[in-house]
């Protein structure tokens, strides 16, 4: 799911850490965010070779992000677990709908001139979705797709290989936040990195073959994750969570 369309990696990883393997909520938190960062790493490396980074503008937006990220996975560690994985439910509908939505790139795949705004604007949309990512220990690749669209104009498949270093950047810095507080599993997340290896390289070859039309792959994607936001809500009524 990286790797296809640069987000949702973390927002499935989580329940299925949650209650497929069985960890806390907070462990389940921190876990998925250390695996989701080390595969995004190594799917942002095959874009990087496929040519489709905007170095200049990941820069800017990891930098700025990783401070939201890092004061996010405070606050989020300091709410109880069974709370925050009802937030991440409720987050999870607001994503699916979003994913809904079309998402149209702009059609200049050429260098991008980082301007005094366009630097405002990107740093701003990276310390807005750092902190969510750190809150509620996702990639926010989901988040960063658009917003790297909407500030720059840069193309879709340009802003999916874009996001990846942000994706792994914030996931980093939240995974190292809650392993302070004894909140990874680091088996859990090696054998999880293992299998995202090879999963992250079949989406980054699906990503360039269907960079143009992807349209019908997020709206599947958005109705799986409606789905297993409805069982989330449906566990945390029954008092499971």
């Amino acid at each position: 799911m990286l790797g296809l369309i640069g987000g949702g990696g973390s927002i499935v990883a989580t329940p299925l850490l949650l209650y497929a393997v069985g960890l806390s909520p907070h462990v389940a938190l921190g876990t998925g965010a250390l695996a989701v960062s080390a595969n995004a790493f190594v799917n942002f490396a095959g874009h990087a070779r496929a040519g489709n980074v905007r170095w200049g503008v990941a820069a800017v937006f990891a930098v700025a992000g990783v401070l939201g990220a890092l004061g996010g996975s405070t606050l989020g560690k300091m709410v109880a677990g069974e709370r925050l994985i009802l937030l991440f439910a409720l987050m999870m509908i607001a994503v699916g709908i979003a994913m809904l939505r079309p998402r149209k790139g702009g059609e200049d795949g050429g260098p991008i001139a980082l301007t005094a705004p366009v630097v405002l604007r990107v740093a701003g949309t990276g310390l807005g979705v750092g902190l969510l990512s750190g809150f509620f220990g996702i990639g926010g690749g989901f988040l960063i797709v658009p917003g790297l669209i909407l500030a720059t104009r840069m193309p879709m498949i340009s802003a999916v290989g874009t996001s990846l270093l942000a994706v792994g950047v914030f996931g980093l810095a939240t995974a190292l936040n809650y392993a302070a507080s004894g909140l990874v599993d680091w088996a859990v997340a090696a054998e999880f990195i293992a299998g995202g290896v090879a999963g992250g390289w079949l989406g980054m070859r699906a990503a360039c073959r269907l960079a143009a039309d992807r349209g019908a792959l997020n709206r599947i994607f958005a109705g799986i994750v409606l789905a297993v936001a409805l069982y989330i809500l449906w566990r945390s009524a029954l008092g499971q969570a």
